[in-house]
């Protein structure tokens, strides 16, 4: 039996339906090589073979939102992520990952490997490699704390007018920010900042401000838990060598891409 006619019948889904979340990444297959996701309809199973079937119906019908290129560098690419897009796929789908959508809408065809990540209401420049080789040599960089990140984020509050550095541990493991105020919105109370960070920490800049008494305008996590819109939390600049050439690269998102007050 191939894949799709064994999940319709032990699922009772429809073939249709089976065929579109195997595109759609939610379709696994576990064997000798180790388990990865199954896409290929036709692909005959071996005996010993498991599949795995995460079938969510609101995680496949949601609608990825369209990313922006940046800068194509041939071995890799500099893209922004908009809000809602995720920087990676779960095991339920990937089809709204950057990574994915690339795949799928970038001609010429070809990989995409993400390098970092944002979080998923966050904006903002993110790093893709389409070879296996450089996205080593772009995920060691990062490892190596040799890519400068640096993000622009409206926060509630009137930010001090001086450098400040957050080095307070997230999830027991060192992360270090270092914040700087650009401007201040007198009428509504919120300051925009500069931020740039030596770790990449789970939320780190969003616990590091809130912690501070300075929540990331509209962050319904960490906030203060007003409808205050989305999340005003941009990554507008990355700079590193390229492994490559050897050559400085600074990529700085267009203005009108980033926030303001």
């Amino acid at each position: 039996m191939n894949a799709v006619d064994l999940l319709a019948a032990e699922t009772g889904c429809s073939k249709q339906k089976i065929k579109q979340a195997m595109q759609k990444g939610a379709v696994w297959i576990s064997d000798g090589k180790g388990t990865r996701r199954l896409r290929r309809k036709s692909q005959n199973l071996k005996q010993g073979s498991t599949l795995h079937f995460y079938f969510d119906e609101s995680v496949l019908e949601a609608i990825p939102v369209n990313a922006i290129l940046i800068a194509d560098e041939g071995a890799y690419s500099v893209w922004y992520k908009p809000r809602g897009m995720l920087s990676q796929g779960s095991k339920w789908g990937d089809h709204c990952a950057i990574n994915r959508w690339v795949e799928l809408n970038v001609k010429p065809e070809r990989p995409a490997f993400t390098i970092h990540r944002l979080d998923r209401f966050a904006s903002g420049l993110i790093l893709l490699a389409h070879k296996k080789k450089t996205a080593a040599q772009l995920a060691a960089l990062f490892e190596e704390k040799n890519i400068i990140k640096q993000y622009k984020v409206i926060v509630s509050g009137q930010f001090p007018d001086k450098k400040i550095t957050f080095d307070n541990a997230v999830e027991g493991k060192a992360a270090t920010s270092h914040v700087t105020l650009l401007d201040y919105d007198r009428e509504k109370d919120r300051s925009l900042v500069r931020v740039e960070i030596e770790s990449g920490r789970k939320h780190q800049i969003r616990r590091h401000l809130s912690d501070a008494g300075f929540p990331v305008v509209g962050d319904r996590q960490y906030g203060t838990g007003k409808d205050e819109g989305d999340l005003q939390l941009t990554a507008f600049s990355l700079s590193f060598i390229c492994p490559l050439t050897g050559m400085q690269k600074n990529y700085i998102l267009p203005e009108s891409l980033q926030p303001k007050l």
